[in-house]
């Protein structure tokens, strides 16, 4: 507060100062309910405002006016003040100087204001313009000032008031935010903003105000537009919002309506939430968070039906057959009698067919979403069993359109866990893996959207190569049901794979579906995770890694399901998961996998031995070189002092790419570097050759750590005359002007290599900020070290948090023990890392020396992780 504040504002400052204490105290200790503390925050100011209108005099004839969340008496600690000072006539001199006074004593007390200044005239002017001013002014109330210019105009704002247009307005406003926030189940909800949050309460209140009811939720039930259950429902859910978002505000001692992981675990004390088994108190909070957003999207849905059916009568007057069971009323779903699913079980299901099959259909009336939700619990544990009822549920991911839709549907309505009993498990489970943004039902319905997408004409451009392999595949019904059974096994224990494998071999064994097919969707569960292994953690330019896995897959049908599978599965995971690196590492295992099944024998250890995948490697490499103009021969040489497993370790574009550069570059004997974006733009690839030196790698590797570069891969290559080819892929920050990127990694690479070799690793030079996510997760590093396929070389598999400097740690650690890395492939999962290094060193076959080298690295993770 500022030195020149006069005694009585001071006074009143503190007054305020010690309400709120209080307030908070008393919240906290439970002696006041989170609707009382948000009624009496409100009352506190209230009070103020009077106090400051005696102090400093409102403007000749104003009157101050409550409204937005302040107004309706609903005020969070941190939350700022909404006013409006409405005056008589436009502002002039002496009354212009009151009001810019009484705004700054606002301040100077403590008061975080949100404050216009409007004649009548002007506030129902912008009320009817903009939606968002009549809103906050919808629940104003006059706290001070002239009392006849307040009601006057409440009154006529009232007046003008179309209540149709309001609802039309709001319900757009609603869609609008709803797809933009998409979900509640993400990992940091918005308790405010997002779906099943505070704002989808606050506009059912607004729209009852329009339609008269001012009353709370009560009075909805009175006037007939809501069930008394609901209302009660409806006041627990708002009540459990209103303490989640007062204690929020009070931890974070801001306005912070984000579920941040920095309060989760408070707020689940506060909750009295403990830890039961392997979950931390904060993932329990967050499903009871979870399910209170389900349900108030549930009765939010239910109710803003209703508020249409009584605004818009006529539209849902007359009643047009579909079937037996339901019939259109406007362009809602109607029961044609109210005892559709006591009599006809089967409904329960048709109904959802019926809405996919009808698009003209863009929701349920309330009659048909109270009676779906209220009789769900009619759906016994033998109901998947009925041969009827097998049928429908198949046809409903059968169709050419709605799938999507209607699967959320049945997820909302506790339809899909009541069929699928399994699939109750992962409802609105979290999974707090830094890997996963979604609850792991939200996850799965964003899988099959992936794939729904896939047979979409007017999605074709986005994954055009997808697109045509969904075509080629031509049942993805099939993969729908793989993507309803991949994660069901989760939050288990064991490998949530083989659980979701045998629990889709049950289920599906029982449905008319031909068992080869079902063979198929077990088969797909079980291996969704292994193409994504193979080809982020291994080495897919290496022939053997390809038999291997085309072994596995076997034909061609399974290779593209697998394929289509996985790509739908990693991109529902994170936004931030899914990379073009990925994409175009999955798309060369495929086409690598692809064309071994077409065009090798069976024997895949026969073609590896007459070696044929070498041959073919090479002749594509010459055929690039050719192109760009190098004349047949000028490779040999280059060749010749790679040796023959270099071609066996790099594709023929980047075979093609080092030879143009180094084909007569190599016998200079001088380091040479280059930096270019990928052809395909996923990602800035890095070429050094240099004489090989103790701690090379890791001198590289801190270059691109200082240059804020993400490391996708490292290829780590020596001749036999001992040079170092080593060959990356980067990414970094999207903001990064390309050319100048380039550049400056070309020559701060070149500054490296001129520097002398150290004898001992150094210390990173520079520091990169820790992630505000990996603060809050104990997650201890898991290394282990176990021979390849060929036996030849060994596996270093290392899991831990992603922290910076991550890598950088790594490499340093293994150089002291004398281990080579001949191929780094990183992975990060999320916030997470998940890398595999191809390794060799002396005595590395050695029990004891492997678990010394386990023991230092471990160490060294931790160290990082403290």
């Amino acid at each position: 507060m500022s030195p020149s504040v006069s005694p009585h504002l001071s006074a009143i400052a503190t007054r305020l100062a010690e309400g709120r204490a209080q307030l908070a105290a008393q919240f906290a200790d439970g002696t006041l309910t989170p609707l009382q503390y948000l009624h009496r925050h409100a009352r506190l100011v209230d009070t103020t405002l009077v106090a400051l209108t005696r102090a400093v005099p409102l403007p000749r004839g104003a009157s101050i006016l409550a409204v937005g969340g302040y107004g309706r008496r609903a005020l969070y600690p941190m939350s700022d003040i909404d006013l409006m000072l409405l005056v008589p006539a436009p502002l002039q001199g002496a009354d212009e100087a009151r009001a810019q006074a009484f705004v700054a004593a606002l301040w100077d007390v403590g008061l975080e204001v949100g404050m216009s200044v409007r004649t009548p005239m002007e506030a129902l002017t912008l009320a009817g313009e903009d939606i968002t001013v009549q809103t906050n002014l919808l629940e104003g109330r006059r706290v001070a000032g002239a009392v006849s210019l307040a009601s006057d105009f409440l009154a006529a704002l009232g007046r003008a008031l179309d209540p149709a247009a309001f609802y039309r307005a709001k319900a757009a406003e609603q869609e609008r935010r709803h797809s933009r926030w998409l979900s509640p189940y993400t990992l940091e909800p918005n308790v405010k903003e997002h779906p099943g949050g505070q704002r989808d309460l606050d506009l059912l209140l607004w729209i009852a105000q329009a339609l008269g009811y001012r009353g709370r939720w009560a009075a909805l039930a009175k006037a007939g537009l809501l069930l008394p259950e609901e209302a009660r429902e409806l006041d627990r859910r708002q009540r459990f919002l209103a303490r989640v978002r007062i204690a929020l505000h009070l931890l974070a001692k801001r306005r912070e309506d984000r579920l941040l992981f920095d309060y989760q675990n408070a707020l689940a004390t506060q909750f009295g939430i403990r830890a039961h088994g392997e979950q931390r108190p904060a993932e329990r909070f967050m499903r009871q968070y979870y399910l209170n957003a389900k349900i108030v999207l549930q009765l939010n849905t239910v109710l803003m039906a209703a508020f249409s059916e009584r605004l818009f009568p006529t539209e849902t007057e007359s009643a047009e057959p579909i079937d037996e069971y339901f019939v259109r009323r406007g362009n809602r779903l109607d029961l044609a009698h109210d005892a559709v699913f006591a009599d006809h079980p089967e409904a329960f299901l048709t109904l959802f067919l019926r809405m996919a099959q009808h698009p003209e259909l863009t929701g349920l009336t309330a009659r048909a979403a109270r009676r779906l939700w209220a009789e769900r619990d009619r759906i016994t544990s033998e109901y998947h069993r009925d041969p009827s009822h097998q049928h429908l549920f198949l046809e409903i991911l059968k169709q050419p359109r709605g799938i999507v839709h209607e699967t959320r549907r049945m997820n909302q309505f506790g339809i899909l866990s009541r069929y699928l009993p399994a699939w109750r498990r992962i409802v609105c489970q979290m999974q707090y893996d830094l890997y996963h943004e979604y609850t792991v039902d939200l996850h799965t319905l964003m899988v099959i959207r992936n794939l729904r997408r896939f047979t979409m004409e007017e999605h074709a451009h986005e994954y055009p190569e997808m697109t045509a392999l969904m075509s080629e595949f031509g049942e993805p019904w099939l993969l729908y049901l793989a993507a309803i059974f991949h994660d069901i096994g989760k939050g288990r224990g064991g490998d949530h794979s083989t659980i979701g494998a045998e629990e889709a071999r049950a289920f599906l064994s029982i449905h008319p579906i031909d068992p080869e097919a079902v063979d198929l969707v077990a088969w797909l569960v079980q291996e969704h995770l292994t193409m994504s292994r193979i080809a982020q953690k291994e080495d897919i330019t290496d022939p053997e890694t390809i038999a291997r896995f085309a072994t596995l897959v076997g034909d061609e049908r399974r290779l593209i399901a697998l394929y289509l599978l996985t790509h739908a599965d990693i991109r529902g995971t994170s936004a931030k998961v899914w990379t073009p690196w990925k994409a175009r590492l999955l798309a060369d295992l495929f086409h690598a996998t692809r064309q071994w099944l077409q065009q090798h024998p069976a024997n895949a250890v026969e073609a590896l031995r007459r070696g044929e995948p070498l041959h073919e490697r090479q002749e594509r490499a010459r055929a690039i070189l050719r192109f760009h103009g190098i004349r047949p021969g000028e490779e040999t040489a280059f060749w010749r002092r790679v040796g023959q497993d270099y071609f066996l370790r790099h594709h023929a574009e980047t075979i093609a790419w080092h030879t143009r550069v180094l084909y007569w570059r190599h016998q200079t004997g001088k380091p040479v570097v280059r930096a270019r974006l990928l052809p395909d733009g996923s990602g800035v690839q890095v070429m050094v050759f240099a004489p090989d030196a103790p701690f090379l790698l890791a001198r590289l590797l801190e270059v691109f750590y200082c240059l804020d570069a993400d490391v996708w891969e490292a290829r780590i290559y020596t001749t036999p005359d001992g040079w170092a080819l080593d060959t990356f892929v980067l990414d970094f920050p999207p903001d990064r002007p390309t050319r100048e990127t380039l550049n400056l990694l070309e020559y701060e690479l070149s500054a490296a290599l001129d520097q002398p070799t150290p004898t001992l690793p150094e210390p990173p030079r520079c520091q990169r900020r820790l992630p505000r996510l990996v603060r809050h997760f104990g997650f201890p590093p898991q290394v282990t070290i176990t021979p390849d396929e060929s036996g030849k070389r060994f596996v270093l598999t290392v899991i831990a948090l992603d922290r910076p400097g991550t890598l950088l740690a790594i490499v340093t650690a293994l150089a002291h023990w004398d281990v080579s890395i001949e191929l780094a492939r990183i992975h990060t999962a999320g916030e997470r890392i998940e890398d595999a290094f191809v390794v060799s060193g002396p005595g590395l076959d050695r029990p004891e020396r492997q678990n010394a080298i386990i023991q230092a690295l471990t160490r060294v993770l931790e160290r990082l992780g403290a």
